[in-house]
């Protein structure tokens, strides 16, 4: 299955292409969008073989999926989130967002991790949508709580990350928690 072009008022959800590698890879170098997570790119080179690597990959099947966060009105890519089909459980799918801080607070990530649950939720018949987030990242936790996640899970010190063993907070959201909750 490709991947879907999913749009919202302000944005579009496509797949990653060769030209957005030099953005990719700006706004994903910076100290303050990999604090915490596992990617850190070398080079606009190893970011160019990571979206190359993503093409390959089955929309829907297990593995991580990137998409691209382009504004609707010019295209600019201004983030991108991940979609990871879980093989063990195919009928859930864990998520992680990352924003461009030149586009941090405008609503974003908000509006697109909810038109994702919609699509996952009522297109593809997902049953649970999961975050997995570092307590410390006080951002990612309100975005979720505040789309109708619950913390479900506060693993102590089982991540090793960085050089140093974290903690790991879980986050998740039914489809029947979704079609029941209030839209914005």
């Amino acid at each position: 299955m490709p991947a879907p072009k999913i749009t919202t008022n302000r944005l579009n959800l496509t797949q990653l292409n060769a030209q957005d590698a030099e953005t990719l890879f700006a706004y994903r170098s910076l100290p303050e969008v990999h604090q915490y997570q596992n990617w850190v790119p070398k080079d606009q080179s190893e970011v160019l073989q990571f979206i190359k690597s993503n093409a390959t990959n089955k929309y829907n099947m297990p593995g991580w999926y990137q998409l691209a966060i382009r504004l609707k009105n010019n295209s600019e890519l201004i983030g991108d989130v991940g979609l990871h089909f879980l093989e063990e459980a195919p009928q859930q799918v864990e998520l992680g967002i990352t924003i461009s801080p030149t586009h941090q607070g405008s609503g974003y990530a908000k509006e697109t991790i909810r038109a994702l649950l919609d699509h996952l939720f009522c297109e593809l018949k997902k049953h649970r949508v999961i975050g997995s987030v570092d307590p410390r990242n006080k951002a990612s936790i309100a975005l979720l709580e505040s789309l109708g996640f619950r913390k479900e899970a506060h693993f102590q010190k089982s991540l090793w990350f960085k050089g140093e063993w974290v903690d790991d907070l879980i986050f998740a959201i039914l489809k029947e928690e979704w079609s029941s909750s209030p839209k914005e």
